[in-house]
């Protein structure tokens, strides 16, 4: 079995009826050959379409849909494909793709990164296409402005180098993985290690160029305000394609110090954690110290029991020698040492928070592959009160299981700048009110029936268990960190609206009738949609 790797920074941040392809085609010929020359009779003649669509009886079929796929949860013989892939080139072919998918009733589905934990980027159950915005990921930096202009297809990694070959103090605020496609994590809000200082990375979207239902580009000009308002945060899949965006970078000083602190349940771990609850959200903005508690069989030592690990990331936008002081004011508990820290570049710290280690090449943030190809499921939660140690207890022991191959429970702290929003300046409305979110991941490489119910049932059982301390009425989640199993009770409602209220609720508040209302507004006949996509008042409820 493969390693997963245990760097902490790593992990604290980042139905149905089926029809299959072929028996599609096979009893509809005819509208093939049209939706194909729907396409090509919308392209431009001087950039065809044609060399950028791969359908399953191409050689390439496979490795182009497979290539960005980051869960192999979503990866079977089983899983549900698309007809075909456009891996578009030019805006004009997404253009065509709008335009004759709506004319042929297939669904589109817009992949960036594939980082999609629910695969709702690449899977549908109805007839659908897979738009690939691989070759879409142009990058465009203003130092001068502190601006930058960058398509959907391009990974965090890619944006981040490609900063740093400007400016070594200028930064974007988005995750920490590089492999995570820019328009995905744009959409859902995104947020990385600078959340406190600098708020969500859709806090940033300044413009955006956006191909709506109707196959019209659009600026932030030419888009009515609630349409901008609904992109930086309302989750993609709904609203239209957005292609690029542009983005308004953030300064950051010359010296950036990292730390890791680890502790085990014998040497006061709960203690810690509990105590954490009552400090990170007031440090200085300029502070992140964070949690990530990992436990399952890898960890398993000599005698064949596990012993979990707390680890206490800590981020820092100036100098060790100020950083320790810091925390040994605040948190003497945690009894940080220099010699459990690095100082370095924004650059270089990105590297390490995507678990590499301190030296690795710049070049590592281009790489778009899945660092390790692994079965994932995970739930998020807010917090707003503290809880009991006794609960962290619970916690501790759940993670200290064999029948896991990897299980994370890691905290968030908010405060700082995520204090300064309202809760309707954008869709995403988990702001002031909370002290810290939470994310509940399980991993896991042997791919059997058995494996995965195990593993989806423990992330269940711990999401579970933790209901009666968190954000209640609703219970709130992260839109990024899309979850089927809310609302899947509720999924024979009469209407798409009452269905999708369930989960709408949990993850945009009071925000979520007004993404509704412009939903009815810009794509009244819902061509753009999933599973958990913003519904229109007045549209059915559909079999997915």
């Amino acid at each position: 079995m493969k390693s997963f790797p245990l760097n902490p920074l790593a992990f604290a941040f980042a139905c149905s009826i089926v029809l299959s392809s072929s028996l599609f085609w096979a009893a509809s010929a005819h509208k093939h050959e049209g939706f194909l020359q729907c396409l090509t009779r919308h392209s431009p003649s001087n950039n065809s379409i044609s060399k950028f669509i791969y359908t399953p009886a191409n050689f390439s079929y496979s490795s182009i849909l497979n290539f960005s796929i980051q869960n192999l949860r979503f990866s079977t013989a089983e899983t549900p494909k698309p007809l075909l892939v456009i891996a578009p080139s030019h805006i004009s072919h997404i253009q065509a793709a709008v335009i004759c998918s709506k004319t042929h009733g297939l669904q589109i589905r817009t992949r960036s990164g594939g980082h999609d934990f629910e695969g709702l980027s690449y899977v549908s159950h109805l007839p659908f296409i897979v738009l690939d915005l691989i070759h879409l990921r142009s990058i465009t930096i203003d130092a001068k402005n502190s601006t930058a202009w960058v398509q959907s297809g391009a990974t965090l990694g890619e944006l981040y180098y490609r900063i740093a070959q400007k400016s070594q103090t200028l930064a974007f605020p988005a995750g920490s993985c590089p492999t995570v496609g820019v328009g995905g994590h744009l959409s859902g809000g995104g947020y990385g290690y600078l959340i406190r200082k600098y708020g969500l990375a859709a806090d940033h979207v300044i413009d955006a160029h956006l191909v709506d239902a109707n196959g019209r580009i659009l600026n932030r000009e030419s888009m009515e305000d609630d349409l901008f308002w609904t992109i930086r945060g309302g989750g993609g899949g709904s609203f239209g394609i957005v292609v690029a965006w542009k983005l308004r970078l953030v300064p950051v000083p010359t010296t950036l110090t990292t730390c890791t602190v680890n502790r085990t349940l014998d040497r006061d771990g709960v203690k810690l954690i509990h105590r954490w609850q009552y400090v990170a959200h007031k440090l200085e903005d300029n502070l992140l110290l964070g949690i990530s508690l990992t436990g399952g069989h890898i960890l398993t030592q000599q005698g064949g029991k596990t012993n979990p690990v707390a680890s206490f990331p800590t981020y820092f936008l100036g100098k060790v020698d100020e950083l320790v002081a810091i925390v040994n004011t605040t948190f003497p508990e945690l009894g940080l040492t220099k010699e459990d820290c690095i100082e370095t570049s924004w650059i270089e710290s990105t590297l390490i928070t995507a678990g590499f280690s301190a030296g690795e090449s710049l070049e590592t943030l281009l790489y778009r592959r899945p660092l390790v190809n692994i079965s994932t499921k995970i739930k998020s939660d807010y917090v707003k009160e503290p809880i009991s140690e006794a609960i962290f207890k619970g916690i501790w022991e759940r993670l200290n299981t064999q029948d896991i191959e990897l299980a994370q429970v890691m905290f968030v702290p908010y405060g700082g700048r995520m204090s300064e929003f309202s809760e309707s300046e954008t869709p995403y409305p988990h702001r002031a009110e909370n002290m810290y979110k939470m994310g509940y991941i399980v991993k896991w490489e042997e791919q059997s029936a058995k494996a995965e119910k195990r593993h989806l049932n423990w992330v269940r059982e711990i999401y579970d268990y933790m209901a009666p301390y968190v954000t209640k009425s609703p219970r709130a989640a992260y839109v990024n960190y899309r979850d089927l199993d809310i609302g899947r009770n509720n999924e024979y409602e009469k209407t798409n609206y009452e269905r999708a209220k369930v989960w709408g609720l949990k993850y945009f508040g009071k925000n979520f009738n007004r993404l509704v209302q412009v939903k009815t507004r810009v794509d009244p006949s819902d061509f753009f949609r999933h599973e958990q996509s913003i519904p229109t008042f007045s549209s059915e409820y559909s079999v997915w």
